[in-house]
């Protein structure tokens, strides 16, 4: 992630003359000469010259197609990018950084690429304009984790920064879905939810739904099936006080609980969960593919309005008894709509408690965060 993550862009010097956005319809420059002036210097139209005049549809409307805005060209919203370039789901996908050199190489590399792509790939201007209509905006923006560094600790770097950066957003796309990705993932959806005054359903954060992930491959490689096949989740904070839902884990039907899974070997399988972004860390310096893809499938779900129940960062107070006002991942309904459901599902009395400590634990946080 960027380390001053989004005031956006700065401008461009006097001497640029070209706009702040990217060019993306001709990312390398034109001749001179035209494609037929023969060095007379005259500048011919492409369109001109290939197309027949008289045939055309005139000043018909096109419609618009998906659009999904990332703040933050760093590591982590480089690899959102380029998960949701994937999917083919997204006709324009528009950068903002504060880095305006680094996000317009970011989108003149996308943009090469352009013959593989199903979308445009633009940067917003300093003040975000650009990014109107975004069906989807996504939060990679923040100060970047450091090794060793507790999710909960970036706090205060991090809300300054979204105190700057969601009311020129949310202005722009008073009808879009939040997602928030920078870490503490959980405490600054929360942010986001109360700065935004969008309502709790179209904010949501990453939350858990890596962790679950990690869960499910450590599961499955242990029983070398796919883990597709393993149905796990983690919910609560996405951090040390994370519950891993043992009661309910299966896979093709068959409960981890049936065979007896010792508590030992659950909490050793959801240690190696909740440490596995630090063992990425110390390796490479921060973690980004896993988070890209997780979020390239959030967005999927949203704009083709799957309906795919996933652990998800959401507005908890009044599920599961939790009376404290924060966001923490529970399994949630995602459709167009952002937000759509909260499931209930059975939680044994030991998952319970610790849902509403890590409840707990967060409140204690937000209530030292000051807007």
């Amino acid at each position: 992630m960027t380390t001053a993550a989004m005031a956006t862009a700065a401008a461009p010097t006097a001497a640029t003359s070209a706009p702040v956005e990217t060019p993306t319809a001709a990312p390398f420059a034109p001749a001179t000469d035209g494609l037929g002036g023969g060095g007379s210097g005259a500048v011919v139209s492409m369109v001109d010259e290939l197309c027949f005049p008289s045939v055309g549809m005139g000043g018909a409307a096109a419609l618009r197609g998906a659009k999904v805005t990332i703040v933050g060209c760093g590591s982590v919203g480089m690899a959102c990018a380029s998960s949701i370039l994937a999917t083919g789901l997204a006709s324009t996908l528009v950068f903002a950084d504060v880095d305006s050199k680094k996000m317009r190489g970011e989108v003149l590399d996308f943009t090469h690429g352009g013959a593989f792509y199903h979308a445009n790939v633009k940067a917003a201007a300093p003040n975000y304009d650009g990014s109107e209509e975004s069906d989807v905006i996504i939060i990679t923006a923040g100060a970047r984790q450091r090794p060793g560094e507790s999710r909960l600790a970036l706090v205060a770097r991090n809300a300054a920064i979204f105190r700057s950066i969601l009311p020129p957003l949310v202005s722009r796309s008073p009808n879009a879905i939040l997602i928030i990705v920078s870490n503490p993932v959980d405490i600054l959806t929360a942010i986001a939810a109360r700065i935004s005054g969008f309502p709790p359903g179209r904010v949501l954060g990453s939350g858990t739904y890596l962790d679950s992930s990690r869960l499910r491959v450590a599961l499955a490689s242990q029983l070398g099936v796919a883990p597709k096949s393993v149905h796990a989740s983690i919910l609560g904070e996405h951090g040390d006080s994370s519950v891993a839902v043992a009661s309910m884990a299966n896979v093709g039907g068959a409960r981890f609980a049936d065979i007896k899974m010792s508590e030992t070997a659950w909490a050793a399988l959801h240690a190696r969960v909740v440490g596995a972004a630090k063992d990425v860390i110390e390796l490479k310096g921060y973690t980004n593919w896993g988070v890209g893809a997780a979020v390239g499938a959030l967005v999927g779900f949203i704009l083709r309005d799957e309906k795919r129940v996933v652990p998800v960062s959401v507005s908890a107070k009044g599920t599961y008894d939790i009376e404290e006002d924060v966001f923490l991942s529970l399994p949630a309904v995602l459709g167009r709509g952002g937000v759509e459901r909260v499931l209930r599902v059975p939680l044994s009395a030991a998952e319970h408690s610790k849902l509403h400590a890590s409840a707990q634990a967060l409140a204690e946080v937000a209530r030292s965060v000051e807007l």
